[in-house]
C-alpha cells in the first residue's frame, strides 16, 4: 500500500500556446494536509483538473491510492472545484442528499449525515430552503458539505475560503481538521497564506505554471532573512555595532532624538546574537523587535515580488 493518495509526475498543459502548468510534480501524503498555494493564475486549478482526469495533461501522470484513477477510486474522493455551482431549484438537504447517492450512500444514511452536516455548519433552518434563496456563503457551505458528505478518503478544495466570513472561515478550518484528525487526506488551493500557514503539514507554492517549492511549512519560512527593529539613544553607537550582522536601514528617529534601525540579518545570525552584541557594547537599547516570519514572505523571497500581486497574507 502506498504512503501517498495522490502522486501527480511532470504534468503540463497549453492552452492555444499558452503554457498555464509546465512539468509539475508532488505527492500528497496519506493523513496530510496539504496546501496548494501562489497566486490566481499560478497553474493550481489546472493541475488539481489533471490530477482528477477533468483535463486531459499534454504531458505527465497521476497515480490515485496506488493505481491509475478509475470512477472506483474516484469515489474515495471528495471535490470541491473553483467554479460555485448547486442546483438552484433543490432544497439545501436535497442538494446533499444527491450528491451522498451519487457516492453510494443509501437514502437514509444520505438524509441522516445531511441533517448532522446542516446543523454543523449553521444551516439547521435552511434545510427545507430552496439553493436560490440563500445567500452565496450558505450556498458554497453546502458545496463544501457536498463534497465531504460520503466522508471520503481524500478531499480536493479548490480556494474553500474564497466567498466566506471571517468567521465560517474559522468554522471551515476546523472541519479541514476534523477531516485530517479523522485520517482523511486533504489537499487545498489557496491564495491566502494566512489559512495555509495555520492548517498544512505541508506546502506546495507555485507561479507562472510551475513548482517553485515543496516541503514543511518550517522549511519554506526558514528561507526568509529574519529581521529585527532596533533603538537606541541619539547619539549611541548602535549602527556600527550591528553593521556586520546584515543590511541596515535607517528608520524616521522618535521625537526625543533616538534613532530607529531596521536590521536584515546574514545567513547565520540570529536576533539573540543582534541583542547579544548590543548588551555587550553598552548600546542603551529602547526597542527590539524581532520580526516572525510568515508564508507570505516566504513566498517573496522564493518567486519575487512581482509575482505574488493576487497572494494575500490575510483571508
Amino acid at each position: 500500500m502506498t504512503e501517498y493518495a495522490l502522486e501527480v509526475d511532470g504534468l503540463s498543459k497549453t492552452f492555444a500556446g499558452k503554457p498555464a502548468v509546465r512539468n509539475v510534480s508532488f505527492k500528497a501524503r496519506k493523513g496530510d494536509i496539504t496546501g496548494f498555494l501562489g497566486p490566481n493564475g499560478a497553474g493550481k486549478t489546472t493541475t488539481l483538473r489533471m490530477s482528477l482526469g477533468v483535463i486531459t495533461p499534454d504531458q505527465g501522470s497521476v497515480t490515485l491510492f496506488g493505481g491509475a484513477p478509475t470512477a472506483m477510486s474516484m469515489d474515495r474522493v471528495g471535490f470541491l472545484p473553483e467554479e460555485r455551482g448547486v442546483y438552484r431549484k433543490m432544497t439545501a438537504e436535497a442538494v446533499i442528499v444527491f450528491f451522498a447517492r451519487l457516492k453510494g450512500l443509501s437514502a437514509g444514511e444520505a438524509r441522516r449525515r445531511a441533517l448532522v452536516y446542516l446543523e454543523r455548519f449553521g444551516l439547521k433552518d435552511a434545510a427545507t430552503k430552496k439553493i436560490k434563496e440563500l445567500s452565496k456563503g450558505m450556498a458554497q457551505k453546502i458545496q463544501i458539505i457536498s463534497a465531504i458528505i460520503h466522508e471520503p478518503d481524500f478531499i480536493i478544495l479548490d480556494e474553500p475560503f474564497s466567498g466566506l466570513d471571517p468567521v465560517n472561515q474559522a468554522m471551515l478550518e476546523q472541519v479541514i481538521r476534523e477531516q485530517a484528525e479523522a485520517g482523511r487526506t486533504v489537499l487545498f488551493s489557496t491564495h491566502v497564506m494566512e489559512h495555509a500557514e495555520r492548517l498544512c503539514d505541508r506546502i506546495i507554492l507555485m507561479a507562472r505554471g510551475q513548482k517553485v517549492f515543496d516541503g514543511r511549512v518550517d522549511e519554506a519560512l526558514a528561507r526568509v532573512p529574519r529581521q529585527v527593529t532596533l533603538g537606541a539613544a541619539a547619539g549611541s553607537d548602535l549602527a556600527s555595532v550591528i553593521a556586520d550582522m546584515g543590511e541596515v536601514e535607517t528608520l524616521e528617529a522618535d521625537p526625543d532624538g533616538a534613532i530607529n534601525l531596521h536590521l536584515t540579518l546574514k545567513p547565520g545570525v540570529d536576533a539573540q546574537d543582534v541583542l547579544r552584541a548590543c548588551v555587550q557594547a553598552g548600546v542603551p537599547l529602547t526597542r527590539f523587535e524581532p520580526r516572525r516570519p510568515h508564508l507570505h514572505d516566504a513566498f517573496v523571497a522564493l518567486v519575487g515580488a512581482d509575482a505574488v500581486e493576487t497572494v494575500s497574507e490575510e483571508a
